[in-house]
């Protein structure tokens, strides 16, 4: 079996196409046949050491694709053998093949093609969990949305739409600016300093945004605050590019309201996994979201794709093909 591994912490140079031993599904697991596998920026500093480092190198790489269930391990309903799915969350997706738990797959509908699942499974759900449960954004409300014309913020973008809501978009090239519109925001900043504050306050009306979703890493968080209104929420993510360093709880300013976002509190169980899953997928098959795919490379080029990604010149999804 052909698979991606890292041989050691560094970029994109460290990235291996290698042949590994196949997969067994063991107890609880079923064997798949990835037919997409999907590429996220946690990726990229699992590569560089931020994460798994407990597990030894080369290790394979991803977490996220669909395909169809070849095979299946002890107290497995064999129903599933043959049926399409797709993960959000499987170390390992980087490869041909891969043996994951049953209660990390989703079914696919006939009506939800493999490259959009892929696509949308880890970026939909984070998008979903920040603008449906961490800050339920309402009718009438402001966003603000960094890297807006990325795969996660473009689907952001549309779900805080949905929920009736105003997006200003951040984005860092001009030549971004079209996409993130495309995808419903009302206004776009153009911005790769971190001054986009006063701005994004005069959009709003003059008062602040009520929510902030910010992805962007430490040079962005004082300016992030001062887009805020009174009480507004500050949603911060993105653990790759690290924190804003210690925080004064009685330093923050209007009574604003601050947490640490973790997709996985959406999706806790594998039933809440399957019904936030299957809310995407009615949202897509309905045309009220739309999944942006920015680019499809052969399994044996992820360390291009990585590349481009970390370039920060891609908008959209960034995909893998076994």
């Amino acid at each position: 079996m052909k698979a991606v591994v890292m041989t050691r912490q560094g970029g994109p140079e460290v990235m291996a196409f290698v042949e590994r031993p196949e997969p067994v599904a063991g107890p609880g697991e079923a064997l798949v046949e990835i037919a997409v596998a999907g590429v996220n920026f946690m990726d990229t500093g699992v590569r560089r050491g931020l994460a798994w480092s407990d597990m030894p190198d080369p290790k394979v790489l991803g977490v996220e694709g669909a395909g169809r269930v070849l095979s299946v391990g002890a107290g497995v309903d064999p129903a599933w053998v043959g049926r399409r799915v797709a993960w959000v969350y499987a170390p390992g997706s980087y490869a041909e093949r891969a043996a994951i738990p049953v209660d990390a797959l989703v079914p696919l509908p006939d009506a939800i093609d493999d490259r959009t699942a892929a696509a949308v499974m880890m970026q939909g759900l984070t998008a979903s969990h920040f603008a449906t449960d961490f800050h339920p954004v309402q009718p009438g409300e402001v966003a603000l949305v960094h890297a807006a014309a990325g795969g996660l913020g473009l689907l952001l973008t549309q779900i805080i739409k949905l929920r009736g809501g105003k997006v200003i978009g951040r984005v860092s090239h001009e030549d971004k600016v079209a996409v993130a519109r495309e995808a419903g925001a009302d206004h776009v900043i153009v911005d790769d300093e971190g001054r986009f504050a006063d701005e994004a306050v005069r959009l709003s009306g003059g008062d602040g945004v009520h929510v902030v979703y910010d992805g962007s890493g430490p040079k962005t968080f004082q300016a992030s605050l001062a887009a805020l209104r009174r009480s507004g929420t500050f949603c911060w993510y993105g653990p790759v590019l690290g924190g804003p360093g210690p925080i004064d709880l009685m330093s923050l300013p209007r009574s604003i309201k601050i947490g640490y976002a973790v997709f996985s509190d959406h999706i806790a169980t594998s039933e809440l996994l399957r019904s936030r899953a299957a809310r995407l997928f009615d949202w897509i098959t309905a045309g009220s979201l739309k999944v942006r795919i920015g680019g499809v490379y052969p399994l044996a080029e992820a360390a291009r794709a990585h590349a481009d990604m970390e370039s920060r010149r891609t908008t959209g999804k960034l995909l893998l093909i076994p």
